[in-house]
């Protein structure tokens, strides 16, 4: 327990620290997002993910605390997509690039001889559906960051009740890393996750998620992994639905997550992130009794109904569109009309 603390302050000094030190050089490189009119560097995905890496990796290397069978290759996995994140963040890739690539990392990580063939194909589909999902909840400041560290502690707690300490341990460092990067990416944010950063904190809890639940009920998995991870869940299905009946492309992105919406309706910028943490801890806690045995499996089905009443409001509420003023024009006068005012006038 002494070690999995120091492990988790480590990380969330490191990635603090790093985080800031990053800042120039993201700059410098282009690695931005644009956000109250001037460029936000995305140093925060790299800090994290680095963060998370080597501590993680260093505590198991020592021996201090030791990840466990099958958790180094989901670390490794979760570093790949955290690179193909930075590729997405340095240039624009094609649209389908980076689920791809995500659903060939999961692919390598699902315990087939626990989840069996067919479960573990819908494995791989879930991780991948869930880490571009999260991916969405980094465009307004502090969501990401909040709702992955509860996500992070909530899976951490599964791992615990399945005495894998090591796994417990790895997502702990995560939240840690997760909280240091949120001391710049609070309102007014210094410094954004990025895709690197989003997609190796959604595939880490994702695919972490997985491997808790593989071997145990196909029907008491689904709940939990969906409560685990409903705030990202419900920012999609917000996303693709609003997208549909605009009859808009769902690949162009616009500013139609659940951050901007519930700021357009006059919520603090400071409060959104809260409320969105709210919303997750609150999902994560079913999904820890259901997991634990002190909820039946049916209590996701109260989560997924309270997730749907938000995104059902926000979707029907369209983004105002702003008039366009044009210059009233000057109709030029015909010979007769300027006659007619002459005779006036002299008349």
């Amino acid at each position: 327990m002494l070690y999995g603390i120091t492990a988790a302050a480590t990380a969330l000094l490191f990635s603090a620290l790093l985080t800031g030190v990053l800042r120039t050089p993201a700059l410098r490189l282009g690695i931005t997002d644009r956000r109250r009119r001037r460029p936000l560097p995305l140093s925060g995905g790299t800090a994290v993910a680095l963060a998370t890496v080597l501590v993680a990796g260093g505590a198991d290397a020592v021996g201090l605390v030791p990840l466990g069978a099958g958790v180094g290759r989901v670390v490794a996995a979760a570093g790949c997509v955290a690179l193909l994140g930075l590729a997405a963040d340095l240039r624009r890739l094609r649209w389908w690039v980076t689920p791809a690539g995500t659903a060939v990392a999961a692919g390598f990580v699902v315990p087939y001889e626990e989840t069996g063939a067919a479960a573990g194909a819908a494995a791989v589909a879930w991780i991948a559906v869930v880490t571009t999902a999260f991916r969405g909840l980094d465009h307004a400041d502090g969501v990401a960051g909040a709702v992955g560290a509860v996500g992070a502690f909530g899976v951490a707690a599964c791992a615990t009740a399945e005495l894998m300490d090591g796994l417990a341990a790895l997502l702990g460092v995560l939240a840690a890393a997760l909280a240091g990067f949120l001391l710049h990416n609070w309102f007014p944010a210094r410094a954004g996750l990025g895709s690197a950063g989003a997609l190796f904190t959604g595939f880490l809890l994702a695919a972490s998620a997985v491997f808790v639940r593989a071997g145990q009920g196909i029907g008491a998995g689904a709940a939990v992994l969906y409560a685990l991870t409903a705030v990202a869940c419900a920012d999609a299905a917000l996303v693709v639905l609003g997208r549909r009946l605009d009859r808009r492309a769902v690949t162009r992105g616009r500013p139609d997550h659940l951050g901007h919406r519930l700021r357009r309706l006059g919520i603090a910028p400071r409060a959104v992130p809260v409320l969105l943490g709210a919303g997750s801890a609150g999902g994560v806690l079913v999904a820890v009794c259901v997991h634990t045995g002190r909820l039946p499996a049916g209590a996701a089905w109260w989560v997924a109904a309270v997730a749907a009443v938000p995104v059902l409001v926000l979707v029907r509420r369209r983004r105002p569109v702003t008039p366009v003023f044009r210059p009233r024009q000057r109709v030029a006068s015909t010979s007769s009309q300027v006659s007619e005012r002459l005779r006036v006038r002299s008349g």
